[in-house]
């Protein structure tokens, strides 16, 4: 009998977890006005922020990690949408959830990197709506044409992972721990600062 992939098996573990956070997203009434979609970068750059961190911590590839990196995208999108520097650099961090080492890495890694596949589609409909081309959208734009690229050099990296049972386990719970964890930021109802 064939056993699937890690990838397979970690999309399947990680189901409920990434449903819920796209349940309690909304994104397309959330981005519906330039301050719902201010706000949602808002709350994403605080996430960045913390995760990207914690991550890099424990991944200890920065050749790898680097062009990964979206924290400097959102950065540049809330300029463009008026939000000065000093707000961006103060804006709220959630607590990273403990990562113990490159597994769990990888794992909550899965989270922010598996979103730019989404991305391409959630940018195209802010482009439409708001009337966008690259500038205010680098977030969701990502790696842009190289996406799918990306994605496969991930795919192919995590895979590093799946003849180690107890590194599964530490890459799979960080995975899903890393969702629940962006669903009870992103969709808290706690207020961020205005453009200004």
């Amino acid at each position: 009998m064939r056993r699937d992939g890690l990838h397979a098996r970690l999309r399947a573990a990680t189901d409920p977890a990434h449903r819920a956070l796209e349940a309690g997203l909304d994104w397309q009434a959330r981005v519906a006005t330039l301050p719902g979609y201010r706000d949602l970068l808002a709350r994403l750059h605080g996430f960045h922020a913390s995760w990207e961190h914690a991550i890099g911590a424990q991944l200890a590839d920065e050749p790898f990690l680097a062009p990964r990196r979206r924290l400097a995208l959102l950065a540049a999108d809330l300029d463009h949408l008026g939000l000065a520097p000093a707000a961006v650099v103060a804006l709220p961090r959630p607590e990273p959830i403990a990562l113990d080492g490159p597994a769990a890495a990888m794992g909550a890694l899965y989270v922010l990197e598996g979103s730019t596949l989404g991305g391409q589609l959630i940018g195209r409909h802010i482009a439409g709506l708001h009337g966008f081309s690259e500038t205010g959208l680098t977030y969701y734009r990502a790696h842009g044409p190289r996406t799918g690229a990306m994605w496969a050099a991930f795919r192919t990296r995590l895979e590093d992972f799946a003849d180690d049972p107890a590194a599964e386990t530490a890459l799979t719970g960080a995975a899903v721990a890393t969702f629940a964890a962006m669903r009870a930021w992103l969709c808290a109802p706690h207020a961020m600062p205005a453009a200004g």
